[in-house]
């Protein structure tokens, strides 16, 4: 379910899509939904209908096995209403699963187990008990144990308000039953709304077994309505995160100012310095240590690189960036899509590459720019330095081989070869490929005239 305005989010933007730990919240639950197999998605729409749709689409809800349906919900009319309009995409066989999209974190092996509870026969509910239940509806049982009724906060009674143990919006029932319980709702309560919750009395009244699953894990359930409750369960999520990386042996300078934003995978003795964010999929290798205040996104960095403090990674897709086994950055350098990095290459503060392979050994260890570019093994490669790749309208490749020296503040005008062992000197224009082993040298010669006055403002 994803109809929903999200009012208190203050927003132009879909609750649903309001981003935590890098996703939208409804990019977690599809994705859960997938692991689970579920043989179609349904994905109930109503405020901001179109652009949720596009969302899920981006995001990619659903795999070449799995059918994605959309049902929009208008006017809004409760919970029971939105999983009406969902009808016409359900198969009379099965189970359905109802699913929240403002609630991002449940498990898979939660709702596998809800699953089992189902059995394809029975109505199961998730629930949990909370100290203070206050806005949510309560599950009533009979003294046999079983469910006998959701009752919601605005319409409980005092008695019913002192239950603890609350319905989380998350259940699994027979398709067929479903959709003749859905058939049967009606609005007379407090809200003038169709509740999915009024489907458990059906179910009592018919005899079909209604069970509670019960969770002891509230942050699972917890959905979210504003801004603070949105960055609490971020810093939730984040910790668990971060005790999981240390409990497999990182070392993480201080988890609370830890942000994982997709997925990373660690060798041993991984260190990792406060405030680091990984996007997309990162993997570091033995003894990799990461400085403070570093951005990594897609990128393989392997053992004992070490990523100086402020550098920022972003390998996009499907290139990647590969840092090699002993190599150093930064601190304050930029790996941009395709830098291709061979071990113990140096790259250092203000310096940045992109869509280039540094050979092993190679430096650059100051203000310098390397775009489109191959670099031999052991080049150094002079501060102020760039490749110009760009003629304004394509973009063209510069070779540098083995052994090349480039002084400082050179300008290497791509398509251009610099030779293998050649020097090219400090404040060069180079627009030729240059010989293996010469020195090249392109600049103006010095002029200098003796005793020369500058220009003074005339006076008054």
């Amino acid at each position: 379910m994803a109809a929903g305005k999200g009012t208190r989010m203050k927003s132009r933007l879909p609750k649903v899509l309001h981003r935590l730990a890098g996703r939208p919240l409804l990019g977690h639950v599809t994705a859960t939904a997938r692991r689970l197999g579920a043989r179609r998605v349904v994905v109930i729409t109503g405020h901001g209908a179109e652009q949720v749709e596009a969302a899920v689409q981006d995001f990619g809800a659903s795999q070449a096995s799995q059918q994605l349906a959309f049902a929009r919900q208008s006017p809004q009319l409760g919970t029971g209403h939105a999983v009406q309009q969902a009808l016409p995409h359900l198969s009379g066989d099965g189970t359905v699963l109802v699913l929240s999209g403002d609630v991002p974190l449940i498990a898979e092996s939660t709702l596998r187990a809800l699953l089992q509870a189902s059995g394809g026969e029975r109505l199961a509910l998730l629930t949990v008990e909370l100290e203070d239940p206050t806005g949510y509806g309560r599950v009533v049982t009979a003294p046999s144990g079983g469910v006998r009724a959701i009752v919601e906060h605005k319409d409980a009674n005092e008695q019913q308000r002192a239950i603890r143990e609350i319905y989380s919006g998350v259940m699994a029932a027979p398709a067929a039953r479903l959709r003749h319980w859905l058939g049967q709702l009606r609005n007379d309560n407090a809200q003038g709304e169709y509740y999915l919750t009024d489907v458990v009395r059906m179910a009592v009244d018919e005899g079909t077994a209604v069970v509670a699953q019960r969770t002891t894990d509230e942050l699972q359930v917890t959905g979210v309505n504003s801004p603070a409750q949105l960055a609490a369960l971020e810093r939730a999520w984040q910790r668990r995160e971060a005790d999981r990386l240390m409990e497999a042996g990182v070392r993480l300078a201080d988890p609370s100012r830890f942000d994982l934003r997709g997925t990373l995978d660690c060798a041993g003795d991984v260190e990792i310095d406060i405030g680091c964010i990984f996007e997309g999929e990162v993997t570091l290798g033995e003894g990799v240590r990461i400085g403070a205040h570093c951005v990594i996104a897609n990128a393989r960095i392997e053992a004992g690189a070490v990523i100086h403090p402020f550098t920022h990674i972003d390998g996009g897709k499907p290139e990647g960036v590969v840092v090699g086994a002993g190599a150093l950055v930064g601190p304050y350098a930029r790996l941009r899509p395709g830098a291709q990095l061979g071990a113990e290459v140096h790259i250092g503060n203000f310096v940045e590459v992109k869509n280039s392979q540094l050979a092993d050994g190679a430096k650059a260890n100051h203000l310098a720019y390397l775009g489109d570019a191959t670099v031999g093994a052991r080049v150094n490669y002079g501060a102020g330095s760039i490749t110009a790749n760009y003629d304004g309208a394509h973009k063209h490749r510069t070779v540098i081989e083995a052994d090349v020296h480039v002084g400082s503040n050179c300008v290497l005008v791509a398509p251009v070869t610099i030779g293998a062992g050649g020097t090219i000197g400090g404040g060069s224009t180079i627009t030729k490929s240059t010989e293996p082993g010469a020195l090249t040298v392109a600049r103006g010669r010095a002029v200098s005239f003796a005793n020369w006055q500058r220009p003074k403002k005339a006076t008054k």
